[in-house]
């Protein structure tokens, strides 16, 4: 098992919060209580970049789902950031396509 680092960084349009690791039902808080502690303003966006994600099991899909919900109240926008082939396959497996943008 990889742990899980998180990394943030504030941008002009956002913070972006890059993922490595494992995210699963181990890690998964981890994130949820970085993403949620982070301050977002109306009309930005969170960019989650997840380029080392080892793994994510639907415990880390959940801490996705719980980042987009963060966003959406504070009235920002969220999108995926380089997506690993297995993690996107699952979340167009289930439809989570249609819930994120996804960008490479």
């Amino acid at each position: 098992m990889t742990r899980l680092t998180i990394t943030t960084a504030d941008t002009p349009t956002g913070p972006v919060v890059g993922v490595a690791g494992d995210l699963d039902h181990a890690t998964a808080d981890q994130l949820r209580t970085t993403v949620t502690a982070l301050p977002l303003r109306p009309g930005q966006r969170l960019v989650l970049d997840l380029a080392g994600l080892a793994f994510c099991d639907s415990s880390g899909l959940t801490a996705l789902l719980a980042a987009r919900n963060h966003a959406t109240a504070a009235q920002a926008e969220i999108t995926l950031s380089a997506v690993p082939d297995r993690t996107l396959r699952m979340i167009r497996l289930i439809g989570l396509d249609r819930v994120f943008p996804l960008q490479p």
